[in-house]
């Protein structure tokens, strides 16, 4: 029986005949409903026919996170009054539930994908709604591109809805082709903001790790929130570890603690989204609990104020999770989940004043995460650099470059970037394309089975009490009863049954283990395993380092290690993992603060297996660069950063010492030639009359110089071997190549910057080019007479005039008005100081001279 009592409380109600009216008119809409309203569960049963008068028609609703896909489907049920399976059904990787009279079908975004891509028709479906869109995750920005290419090129009738959480829909009303925005009010009561911020400073968070000192803070305000308010305690908190920290903290209150999070058995999440059944409850949670699901009987709020977003350091190769300080947008979400049945408080465990620092909005996913996985899917939507994808937000060059280097490492895309038969199938696996590699071409050297358990270990990373040691965990998901062996195990038999045999229907790539689409690998043959007799180690150790070749790494010794990225890796003291001389490092990240990323899970591995998961970084040759202040000539074998073979060269190809000297030239800088102060006077003398004139006067800078040796630097660079014979080349030679001799320019250098400027006393005075002006450092008396200030090419002189001790008595750049205003003070001052000098009442009366007054009087 429908429950209809429950359905009319539902506030969006009121906005669904607009919505309808949009959908009836444009084919799309944008709505807007804070949580709780019934977006997620009214409007899908509306527009299916499900309740009220409308036909039935087939709804798909996108979720981003399994938890939400699951819940919103049982809720449907249970408004309809029946089951999950029956009229409203789910599909989540590795489980479905749906019926034969399934009109509405809760997915979430990554299933959405898989079902595009294997048909973009989406026969039988007339409306898909992309749910909590503001997210902005990756998947659910790919799905509404997808979506409207479909729309446009196949299925016109095709429906589409954004729903977000947030009034901030501008820009997806835009992406839907000025789509029509349709807002639904909420009932929200007012919640008190109570600033609760630790005592003591505590560390900013770095990596996944969050200071002890703040979980501690928070544990202590969540009980302070229970002895002052009633209710139900929502805390919020960045990852699973945390809430578990803080559960544990949590060990004697007064109440029921329930942790929400996406790898909480289902029955867990079942008890906190059924609401309470008398005892009062504190609900653990992460950011799922921002918009996707609505945890009953909530009036308190506690945020520690932190967040988990995707970082990919393209660099180095590594991608992990990150916390980070949640933005504006969540802390306003988060607050709201306490007002939503009665008047509530949010505690937040930071300043008031760090409160107008943070971020407005969480940073769209497109924008810092590893898009290799989008890129295949783009490759295999037929648009490999995602050009003409409707995205509110481009994706990055850098890491679209980085994506497709690695798809087309793995053989997943060829030299154009268009999607291989190998890419088509390792992306219908559900698996990141790097795992999808792994478990095809590890399928075919030790059976689907044993493979598909390693890639299910990567896929959704261990819990940290299952250790660092991979194999270690393998063996412990194996035996063990907890939530995290049961999903494990699921994604083993899922994974296992989509590898029908090693490398059929694809090409293995440059990088893959031996055997893999030979054919030896195919049929019944991969399934029990043709690598039966390797241990779990050699096991592991080989599906890791197929899955991330980069990171196979080498001892450096005392736990530390060099991956084949070129970035330095540790093990944290005791790991087991210490005394290996080669590692597969499957999860690592470096903090921003260290040279070397920090191991969190890896497998043993031998030098055979590592050079042929990562035989494609192998590179044999010379290598001719400047080290530690020299040349090196080494003949090398090296698997990427780490060098296997060395021995050195006797005599290297000239164009690569060449080559190393000029970047030693770079690096070092050119106090690596021969200067002296006639050529540092040249050069200034260069770089001012390129910067009066201009061209034709080179430019001399250190940059302009090291951006075009050739031009001033040969032949003697061709010449040169080693660091002494920079040193031997004389710069000012050199620098006097560069002059405009072609168009006659160069004889005037002395004309219009001249090294020295003969003044009245007859001496000839060094001028200094080094200041945005010339500077002529002279005794004052032997500027007697001299009434305008000399001039360099049109640029007046900057004149220092010096006392008969040669110590500056003032500066000028108008020495008419000096000896107008300025010579009497210094007069007064320095005549009874130096009267051997002279020093008369009119300067311009008397000859100018560098002697004192009794050698004139003499000559």
């Amino acid at each position: 029986m429908i429950r209809t009592e429950a359905l009319d409380r539902l506030p969006v109600r009121t906005a669904v005949p607009a919505l309808r009216g949009a959908l009836d008119d444009r084919g799309v809409a944008v709505l807007c409903a804070p949580p709780g309203t019934g977006k997620t569960t009214l409007v899908p049963l509306v527009l299916a026919g499900l309740t009220g008068d409308g036909p039935v028609r087939r709804v798909l609703v996108a979720e981003p996170r399994r938890i939400a896909a699951r819940a919103a489907a049982r809720r449907m049920a249970w408004l309809l009054g029946e089951r999950p399976g029956e009229r409203v059904g789910f599909t989540v990787r590795g489980e479905r539930v749906v019926g034969r009279g399934t009109v509405v079908e809760v997915v979430t975004t990554g299933v959405l994908l898989q079902r595009l891509q294997r048909d973009q028709e989406l026969a039988g479906v007339d409306v898909v709604i992309i749910d909590e869109c503001h997210e902005r995750h990756l998947d659910a920005d790919t799905v509404a591109a997808f979506l409207l290419d479909v729309r446009e090129a196949i299925r016109p009738d095709l429906r589409l809805v954004a729903a977000s959480a947030t009034t901030d829909a501008e820009g997806w009303a835009r992406l839907l082709g000025d789509a029509p925005v349709v807002e639904a009010e909420g009932v929200s009561y007012p919640v008190e903001v109570l600033w609760a911020p630790p005592v003591r400073p505590v560390k900013p968070p770095h990596g996944m790790r969050v200071d002890p000192a703040l979980l501690t803070h928070v544990a202590a305000t969540v009980r302070r929130a229970l002895a002052e308010r009633e209710g139900a305690v929502l805390c919020f908190l960045p990852g699973v570890g945390e809430i578990g920290r803080v559960a544990g903290q949590l060990a004697g209150v007064d109440a029921e603690v329930l942790q929400v999070h996406g790898r909480a058995p289902a029955a867990v999440q079942d008890a906190v989204l059924a609401g309470s059944s008398g005892v009062r409850r504190v609900v653990l949670a992460t950011s799922v609990a921002e918009s996707s699901l609505t945890v009953p009987g909530v009036r308190v709020v506690v945020d520690s104020g932190l967040a988990r977003e995707p970082r990919t350091d393209h660099a180095r190769g590594l991608s992990a999770l990150t916390t980070v300080r949640a933005s504006q947008a969540a802390g306003r979400q988060r607050a709201g989940r306490a007002g939503r049945e009665a008047p509530g408080a949010v505690y937040r465990c930071w300043d008031q004043a760090e409160d107008g620092r943070l971020a407005r909005f969480p940073a769209p996913e497109i924008k810092v995460a590893d898009l290799a996985a989008f890129a295949l899917r783009a490759a295999c939507w037929g648009d490999p650099d995602a050009s003409s994808l409707a995205l509110l937000d481009p994706p990055p060059a850098g890491a679209m470059g980085a994506a497709r280097e690695v798809l087309g490492a793995i053989g997943a895309v060829d030299g154009g970037g268009r999607v291989t038969e190998r890419g088509v199938r390792m992306s219908r696996l559900g698996l990141h394309p790097r795992l999808a590699r792994a478990l095809l071409d590890g399928a075919a050297e030790v059976g689907a089975r044993r493979a598909a358990e390693v890639v299910a270990l990567l896929s959704e990373e261990p819990p940290r009490e299952y250790g660092d040691d991979l194999a270690a965990a393998l063996r412990t998901a194996r035996r063990g009863q907890d939530g995290y062996a049961a999903r494990w195990k699921q994604e083993v038999r899922r994974l296992s049954g989509q590898v029908d045999g090693a490398g059929s229907g694809s090409t293995p790539s440059s990088g893959a283990a031996p055997g893999s689409g030979t054919g030896r690998g195919s049929g019944a043959d991969t399934r029990t395993g043709s690598g039966s007799g390797r241990s779990d180690d050699a096991v592991v150790g080989l599906v890791a380092a197929l899955a991330f070749p980069e990171r196979v790494a080498r001892a450096r010794g005392d736990g530390a290690f060099l991956m084949a990225s070129g970035t330095g890796a540790e093990l944290r003291e005791g790991s087991p993992l210490r005394r290996s001389p080669w590692l597969a490092v499957a999860v690592a990240d470096r903090p921003s603060h260290a040279a070397s990323a920090r191991v969190r899970l890896a497998a043993v591995l031998d030098e055979d297996t590592a050079l042929t998961a990562a035989g494609h970084l192998r590179v044999r040759g010379e290598e001719v660069r400047w080290v530690d202040g020299e040349v090196a000539a080494r003949s090398v074998d090296r698997l990427g950063a780490v060098e296997l073979a060395v021995r050195p060269l006797k005599q290297p190809d000239p164009e690569l010492v060449r080559g190393a000297l000029v970047d030693g030239l770079r690096r070092e800088g050119l106090g690596l030639l021969r200067w002296n102060r006639d050529t540092e006077q040249l050069r200034s003398r260069l770089a001012f009359l390129h910067g009066v004139l201009g061209a034709p006067w080179p430019d001399v800078s250190d940059g302009a110089l090291l951006a075009d040796p050739d031009a001033w630097l040969e032949p003697e660079l061709s010449r040169a071997r080693r660091r002494s014979d920079l040193g031997r080349i004389d710069a000012g030679q050199a620098l006097r190549r560069l002059l405009p001799w072609a168009t006659g320019d160069a004889a005037r250098l002395d004309e219009l910057a001249p090294e020295r400027i003969e003044v009245p006393s007859g001496s000839r005075i060094r001028v200094e080019y080094g200041g945005d002006q010339p500077v002529l450092a002279v005794k004052l008396q032997e500027l007697f007479g001299l009434a305008e200030t000399p001039r360099v090419a049109g640029v007046p002189v900057l004149v220092h005039l010096l006392s008969p001790a040669g110590r500056p008595a003032a500066v000028t750049a108008d020495l008419a008005s000096f000896w107008r205003e300025g010579y009497k003070a210094v007069r007064a001052e320095l005549r009874g100081r130096y009267p051997k000098h002279p020093w008369p009442e009119d300067p311009a009366t008397v000859p100018a001279t560098r002697y004192t007054t009794a050698r004139l009087k003499r000559s």
